[in-house]
């Protein structure tokens, strides 16, 4: 678990010379060479400067007892609902200035909608993922795209990725529904074109697809072509805008 911590999906089985140049010289003896590089260093000195205050300020953060600031609630994605997660099932960041993020990674509950954000909002199960989409298309996020949930049984697969669960069972091909695909083809072309992350097979990829994982979700039956059609339609239509909205 820990970083490394997964979700609940179902699990595995066990040209001239020097000497012809006629340039003058500057009138005080210093060479158009060295003024040059001279101008060169400055101009170098100048840029590592403006990098460095843009590394200070993207991480000034991190420094001991200081929080990046965060508004209760708020959101990426317009059409979820707010309900935290507990802070046990993740890690603050601050993607994608730390870590680039570059996959979506889909799973399945294993479970109902309701026991999934209830297992996810406790500190003991030590795992999570950003959001939630129900059978009936309601989507809830429980982590910021911000930050690192644990969810893919990888470290370098947490930190790169957003983590969409969906409510069912692997074994019942009833439950994933079209409202259900919807929603969620929405979502992820919506998490897509805010981190320009590809909308291909390798960079939208199931919990089974992470190395070293132990879990099959989202199983055999998750129409996969259908999925990333469904996605592709979203990437050309109108993105939900952002807001802030909270519930219980």
């Amino acid at each position: 678990m820990g970083n490394n911590g997964s979700t609940r999906g179902a699990r595995k089985p066990s040209g001239k010379s020097a000497g012809s140049s006629s340039r003058k010289k500057p009138a005080d003896g210093v060479s158009r060479r060295a003024l040059l590089i001279g101008g060169g260093a400055v101009a170098a000195a100048g840029t590592a400067a403006v990098l460095a205050r843009d590394r200070v300020k993207r991480l000034w953060w991190q420094v001991p007892g200081v929080e990046k600031p965060r508004k209760p609630g708020e959101l990426d994605y317009a059409g979820a609902t707010w309900v935290a997660a507990s802070e046990a099932n993740w890690r603050r960041a601050d993607r994608p200035d730390d870590f680039p993020v570059d996959r979506v990674i889909i799973h399945v509950t294993q479970g109902s909608f309701d026991s999934a954000v209830k297992v996810f909002q406790d500190p003991a199960h030590q795992a999570a993922t950003h959001y939630i989409v129900g059978q009936d298309g309601r989507v809830v996020q429980m982590i910021r795209e911000l930050d690192v949930a644990y969810q893919a049984g990888n470290r370098s697969y947490n930190e790169r990725g957003v983590g969409i669960e969906h409510e069912g069972f692997v074994d019942r091909p009833k439950d994933l529904t079209k409202a259900m695909y919807e929603s969620s083809a929405r979502l992820t072309a919506s998490i897509c074109a805010r981190h320009g992350i590809p909308v291909d097979r390798e960079h939208i990829i199931g919990h089974v697809e992470v190395p070293g994982t132990d879990h099959t979700d989202p199983g055999p039956h998750w129409d996969w072509d259908r999925y990333m059609e469904l996605v592709r339609r979203a990437t050309t239509a109108p993105a939900p805008t952002p807001s802030a909205k909270a519930s219980g």
